[in-house]
């Protein structure tokens, strides 16, 4: 599933250099190609970042030092430092903290960090360089291992985990930003000094081995030979585990320059987009209010220019809610499927943490409908209730897989059914860079058999005549072709595949052959997003 909020602090970019026709559907206006152009603090290939949110060698906003040296300097509760404490400049301690609490409490960044900025009292362009630092030190953090074992000597596993994160995070700016040299050492000795004393001077003496060569030199004496093994260079080079560059290369149908561009975009800093929900808002008018711009192909999508989307009125008052472009566009092509006969009763059967099933419930209202809601956890059917509050939505706290059994869910009774199953998320590494580092091949075989379970209790929801959408959040070909065939050919009742193209916006470009759509962040902007659309014989 992937319904994520974008990086707290940052500047969101909306679609530039997708390798996409800019036109929007139907000959669409400027308004939907004006935020495409590329911001000049976007990293390039390798990641490497420009002047974002602060100057990263001098000073801040308030005044706070960024090389760690000098200026008043305060604790989080604003108390000056202890005599003899290292004084650490408040972004990078956030970030560090940030780093710390991904590696050590399994935290997901997207999670975490919001809070940590609020504690210290982060905002404006303080906030966003805490962002960068923290989103990009863990979206890079194999081949900053990789380099930073060379520079040590030893592999960065033997290094204590407080020394290990603030190196990662000094060696970041050191070769993925602007960060004078001598400003990203020492305060990057400073933060090790404070969380692990007796580091220092390992710390200093690796840091100054890193900055003695550029990330491109560094590159060229690392990473594997591009003639001889392919994979290893780009997983390397781009920073993505081999298994995954394998899977990713494997969908685009062996193309390693088209597998690099996806590589390429999933380490940029990801927009922020929002649906205006049909019948409460229109994205025009949204996009004027907030300051944005409306989506390249979703008629709901609204991208966001930065900041915080927490804040906006829109999202208080339940006019828009956040949520991946991609998204938009799957729930979307579930109501929008031709279904023989009646059109009343709709079902997501995953619904949690409830972005679909909000877009589902306002495009069910303005047509007499009523969707069914299904999630297992409580903690999320909490969140699908507030998502769908006013809707006509009932949410129900039970296993999808009870079709049949609980008679809130009887078979042969829905006319669209949507399967948002949960799956690796490999399609929105952009948004958790974590998650890279933490998913395994391993966690494939239970993963696929709940997909086809929860698709087969789908085929048996649905009655004849109606739709079932099935939707993962990754483009690996066992999640994504393997479990849809293999589900449809276990159900046991008739299944015809529709064709998902003519589903989604006229014009839009590199869909495929057809008939499932697998989007994707370099061709299309949104998240990896699998569409396959099924009807009930």
């Amino acid at each position: 599933m992937s319904e994520r909020t974008g990086e707290v602090g940052g500047t969101a970019r909306a679609g530039a250099d997708r390798g996409r026709d800019d036109r929007a559907p139907g000959g669409g206006t400027d308004r939907r190609r004006e935020d495409h152009r590329r911001d000049d603090r976007r990293p390039d290939d390798r990641g490497r970042t420009g002047q974002s949110g602060a100057d990263r060698g001098g000073r801040g906003r308030d005044g706070a030092d960024r090389g760690g040296r000098g200026g008043d300097r305060r604790d989080r509760d604003g108390r000056s430092p202890r005599a003899g404490r290292p004084a650490v400049d408040l972004p990078r301690q956030a970030a560090y903290e940030a780093i710390e609490a991904v590696h050590r409490d399994d935290a997901y960044a997207n999670l975490v960090l919001p809070g940590i900025l609020r504690d210290r009292r982060l905002h404006g362009r303080d906030a966003a360089f805490a962002t960068e630092l923290t989103y990009g030190t863990l979206r890079v953090r194999g081949t900053l291992d990789a380099i930073l074992t060379a520079a040590a000597g030893r592999d960065v596993a033997r290094i204590d985990p407080q020394p290990r994160d603030a190196l990662r995070l000094g060696a970041y700016q050191l070769l993925y930003t602007r960060v004078p040299a001598h400003a990203a050492v020492s305060s990057t000795v400073d933060l090790v000094r404070s969380v692990a004393p007796g580091a220092s001077g390992f710390a200093n003496a690796v840091l100054r081995e890193v900055a003695g060569k550029d990330l491109d030199t560094w590159l060229a004496e690392l990473a594997p030979s591009a003639e001889t093994d392919p994979v290893g260079h780009l997983a390397l080079t781009y920073s993505h585990p081999e298994w995954i560059v394998r899977a990713f290369a494997e969908t685009l149908g062996g193309d390693l320059g088209e597998t690099a561009r996806l590589l390429i975009e999933d380490n940029q800093r990801p927009p922020v987009h929002l649906c205006a929900r049909p019948g409460r808002a229109d994205a025009v008018e949204v996009a004027d209010e907030v300051g944005g711009a409306p989506g390249a192909f979703s008629p709901y999508a609204v991208y966001l220019p930065g900041g915080a989307p927490g804040e906006l009125a829109v999202l208080a008052d339940g006019r828009a809610h956040v949520q991946d472009e991609g998204s938009q566009l799957v729930a979307a092509a579930l109501a929008g499927a031709e279904v023989d006969g009646t059109d009343e009763r709709w079902l997501d059967l995953c619904a949690g943490p409830g972005g679909k099933a909000g877009l589902l419930g306002a495009l069910a209202a303005q047509r007499g409908a009523r969707l069914t809601a299904v999630e297992v956890a409580e903690h999320r059917a909490r969140l699908v209730s507030q998502a769908v509050r006013g809707l006509p939505v009932t949410v129900l706290t039970t296993d999808g897989r009870t079709v049949g059994r609980d008679p809130d869910l009887p078979e042969n009774s829905f006319d669209r059914v949507l399967v948002d199953a949960p799956c690796t998320g490999l399609g929105s590494l952009r948004r958790r860079p974590e998650s890279r580092w933490r998913r395994q091949p391993s966690d494939l075989p239970a993963l696929t058999r709940l997909q086809r379970e929860l698709l087969g209790a789908a085929l048996r929801a649905v009655r004849p005549g109606g739709v079932v959408a099935y939707v993962t959040c990754s483009p690996h070909v066992v999640e994504t072709h393997v479990s849809v065939t293999e589900a449809a050919r276990r159900s046991g009742v008739p299944v015809d595949f529709v064709d998902a193209r003519p589903l989604l916006p006229a014009g839009m470009p590199g869909l495929g052959d057809g008939p499932t759509v697998q989007l994707w962040p370099h061709r299309h902007g949104t998240d990896a997003m699998f569409l396959a659309v099924l009807r009930r014989g």
